[in-house]
């Protein structure tokens, strides 16, 4: 059974796709068949991955509203080991037209469940790409999660906002998807030449003791150009410092997924 991980954070640019994108070709290049959901609008994930939105004829809207099989949508990538489920701006409507479905909370589980019920090789891991809210999209993801894992830029506002969406995952836990855990949070953007960086990192860490990753991730020029060139840093740099903290960061969440 694959164990579904949530990346998300309300807040924008602090790591949210490049991390999705990251992790999920180094765990599929570790060997773990992976799929990456992009369910955000912005479709950055998509596009990171090298894959053209302009051509796409199906996506993840088409699932979520349209009651379309996820394996009609499911493209490759150019990483043998990992899927990815694109998303363009059509998303962006299914956040308004998922208001008024029965269940509402359940429609990305449910379409989940039954593709990875009859795909012949199942999934090791389903990585998932929350847009910057706590909207009825992300509630869809943390529904149908195992783990949740949450990037956090290295800046003075970095605690801001922790605190709603933590309580977001305890209402989800209480209420929607009793299963769900914290599989940790994730510095992100660190710079060791500021003291910034390094409190913030102390700070988070002490009111989270024992759920922030180890590792850590750098700000990183290679990490920043990939997604202009479509690839996940392991193919456009894989000897750059981001490719080798990332490859660092998969072996931990398999550890800590157990």
């Amino acid at each position: 059974m694959a164990h579904i991980i949530a990346i998300t954070n309300q807040k924008g640019g602090v790591g949210k796709t490049t991390t999705a994108v990251n992790v999920s070709a180094c765990l599929a290049e570790s060997g773990k068949r992976t799929l990456l959901v992009d369910l955000d609008p912005q479709g950055n994930a998509t596009s990171g991955l090298g894959v053209d939105k302009a051509s796409l004829e199906t996506n993840l809207y088409d699932c979520l509203i349209e009651g379309r099989p996820m394996e009609d949508v499911v493209q490759p990538t150019m990483i043998k080991k990992l899927s990815l489920v694109p998303a363009t701006m059509d998303v962006a409507g299914a956040a308004v037209e998922l208001v008024t479905m029965e269940d509402r909370e359940y429609i990305l589980k449910k379409a989940l469940q039954a593709y990875l019920g009859q795909v012949k090789k199942s999934y090791d891991y389903v990585v998932i790409d929350c847009p910057p809210s706590l909207g009825l999209l992300t509630l869809n993801a943390l529904a149908a999660a195992d783990f949740v894992l949450i990037p956090v830029q290295c800046e003075f506002y970095a605690l801001e906002g922790l605190a709603q969406l933590m309580q977001t995952v305890d209402m989800v836990r209480d209420n929607l998807n009793s299963r769900l855990q914290l599989l940790g949070l994730l510095m992100t953007m660190y710079d060791g030449r500021t003291n910034l960086s390094i409190q913030v990192t102390e700070e988070v860490k002490k009111y989270f003791s024992g759920k922030v990753f180890h590792t850590i991730i750098p700000r990183n020029v290679r990490l920043g150009e990939a997604p202009s060139h479509g690839e996940p840093i392991t193919i456009y740099d894989p000897h750059s410092r981001g490719a080798e903290v990332y490859t660092k960061l998969a072996k931990e969440v398999i550890r800590r997924v157990g």
